[in-house]
């Protein structure tokens, strides 16, 4: 095939003539971290970044949930510097994707390093970090080190493997104009994720209070009552019909194949054509109410297997509100005991939601929170864009196929 003007061939294929080909041995080293006593993780002192602390995306993120903390002894060579580029070097995930993933330290505290991280530090002047976190965060870069890896249920990558990948490097500034052109867009998913987060916020305040009663729409003032689910909706639990994989396989279609917590696949046949809610019989996130849903709601066509129960509000009460009364409901004290937690269906028809007794309290409110909930998810679309636009701006400017200067 004939090159592009000012480009040339390479093993790689064309790529713009001031590029080179170079290993990312040549471009840096990885210093590894240090092994912290488990017995001295407590809830006070410096943070002990973990992989659990990286971002799919790339980048860190802390939360109560992956945060550790270190009470031990510790020095100066064991403390992070601000900006310094880190690559996840061990991944317990099941799916093995953190595995290579890059990130910065933006310091607000003091951040250990632990061994399973890996931090860059460069031989070269003529490489932007910048420009290289892009690089590592690349779908070439990181199929690459999965191939790699080594370990069965915990993947390992090595300094030799990562040394080994060749990459193109552009000139220094070329490779800043890219790096800025790929940072101003995550800059962009930065501000959709922080008005995501504070939307999530703001409907949760509002289910606190519309829920409850606390603060009552414009118009109502009827009395409210504590209702079980047994009262409030019918159990649809004879329509469920589990599949295994092999029937699943053999069945393959457009119709939701649904479980405890959410769609695990699609078939070519329904059990149930309506608005229902499904909630988890076992295996579902009950402990975890607080920020991961218990229940959720199909509309339409679907097949349930028996991992779910199928709920139906009754004539008087809104289907809505019930599905938002029950999807971070704590009901721990509902369940079986058990190595496995169940909601067996007695149980489930005794726990208790508050209602309003006039339908059209409940329906307003529940569209009030609908409304939150579309918000919501049209923010999420615009990310979801967004992300797409920047892997399509990675292949084509990481590659040389478009040219910033």
């Amino acid at each position: 095939m004939e090159l592009k003007p000012g480009y040339k061939q390479t093993e790689t294929g064309g790529i713009p003539e001031e590029w080179n080909i170079r290993s990312l041995g040549d471009l840096f080293s990885l210093k590894h971290g240090f092994a912290f006593s488990s017995e001295c993780f407590s809830t006070n002192g410096p943070i002990v970044l973990t992989p659990g602390n990286f971002r799919l995306e790339g980048g860190l993120y802390f939360d109560d949930r992956n945060t550790k903390r270190y009470s031990g002894n510790y020095n100066s060579k064991m403390i992070f510097r601000k900006d310094d580029l880190l690559i996840v070097m061990t991944d317990l995930t099941p799916d093995c994707n953190l595995l290579g993933k890059p990130a910065f330290v933006h310091l607000e505290e003091t951040i250990l390093h632990n061994q399973r991280i890996g931090k860059v530090v460069p031989k070269s002047q003529d490489i932007d970090k910048a420009f290289l976190f892009f690089v590592l965060l690349s779908p070439q870069y990181l199929t690459r080190i999965r191939e790699m890896a080594t370990g069965s249920t915990v993947r390992h990558t090595s300094n030799k493997s990562i040394y080994s990948i060749l990459i193109l490097v552009p000139p220094l500034c070329e490779q800043r104009a890219i790096a800025e052109a790929l940072s101003d867009v995550d800059a962009l998913i930065g501000v959709l994720d922080q008005l995501i987060a504070k939307k999530h916020d703001l409907k949760q305040a509002a289910m606190q209070q519309l829920l409850t009663g606390h603060t009552r729409l414009p118009g109502f003032t009827g009395k409210w009552k504590i209702k079980t689910l047994q009262e409030t909706t019918d159990c649809l639990d004879n329509l469920r019909v589990p599949l295994n994989e092999s029937q699943r396989e053999k069945m393959r279609g457009d119709y939701p194949y649904c479980g405890a917590n959410g769609i695990l696949d699609y078939v070519n046949g329904y059990v149930i054509d309506d608005d229902i809610i499904l909630m988890a019989e076992d295996g579902g996130y009950f402990d975890e109410y607080a920020y991961r849903p218990i229940a959720y709601r199909m509309v339409g066509k679907c097949w349930v297997n028996n991992h779910a129960h199928i709920l139906k509000a009754k004539q008087d009460y809104d289907q809505g509100f019930i599905f938002y009364s029950l999807v971070h409901k704590n009901i721990l004290n509902f369940l079986a005991s058990g190595t496995r937690a169940k909601l067996n269906k007695s149980e489930m028809e005794k726990i208790e939601v508050l209602v309003p007794m006039q339908k059209n309290e409940q329906t307003a409110i529940a569209q009030v929170l609908s409304d939150m909930d579309a918000e919501i998810e049209a923010l999420e679309a615009r990310r979801e864009k967004t992300t797409l636009l920047k892997q399509g701006m990675m292949q084509e400017l990481l590659t040389g196929k478009t040219r910033l200067v």
